[in-house]
Formats: C-alpha cells, sequence, structure tokens
C-alpha cells in the first residue's frame, strides 16, 4: 500500500483549516486518513503549524510520500520535518 502525508481540508467557506494526515495514496483528499499528525490553519496570525515530528519521521522512516501541497509548503520553510 503506497502512503502519503497529505493535507485534509476542514473549515468553513473562506477560512481553511487543514489536517496533516497520513493516508492510503489512492484515497480522496478529504477521505479516511491512517493517522492524523498534525494541523494546519494559516488564516490565523501568524499561521498555526503543529506537526508531531515524531510520528511524521517514523512514517517517513517506512516510506511515506508527501503529497504535493505539503511538499509546496516544505519549499516556503513553513514545515520542517
Amino acid at each position: 500500500m503506497a502512503v502519503k502525508i497529505k493535507l485534509t481540508r476542514l473549515g468553513k467557506i473562506r477560512n481553511p483549516q487543514y489536517r496533516v494526515a497520513v493516508a492510503d495514496a489512492r484515497t480522496r483528499r478529504d477521505g479516511r486518513a491512517i493517522e492524523v499528525i498534525g494541523r494546519y490553519h494559516p488564516k490565523e496570525e501568524p499561521s498555526l503549524i503543529e506537526i508531531n515530528s515524531e510520528r511524521a519521521q517514523y512514517w517517513l522512516s517506512v516510506g511515506a510520500h508527501r503529497a504535493r501541497p505539503q511538499a509546496a509548503e516544505d519549499h516556503r520553510g513553513l514545515a520542517e520535518v
């Protein structure tokens, strides 16, 4: 089973909030997650980013890949795992 670290969207219209979740790569964006390892609130000042780095390191060590939105955050330097 291919596993990815994804952002699943929560919140209201124009007020997005995301969970950082580990899920099967074939599931949809807001589908069932294996484990929720953090959260991201981009509209707060300053932006809130909480990631359980121990669990993230575990999932990366067993072969999980980052999905595109997560890779974009890393590029901006927001999420350092």
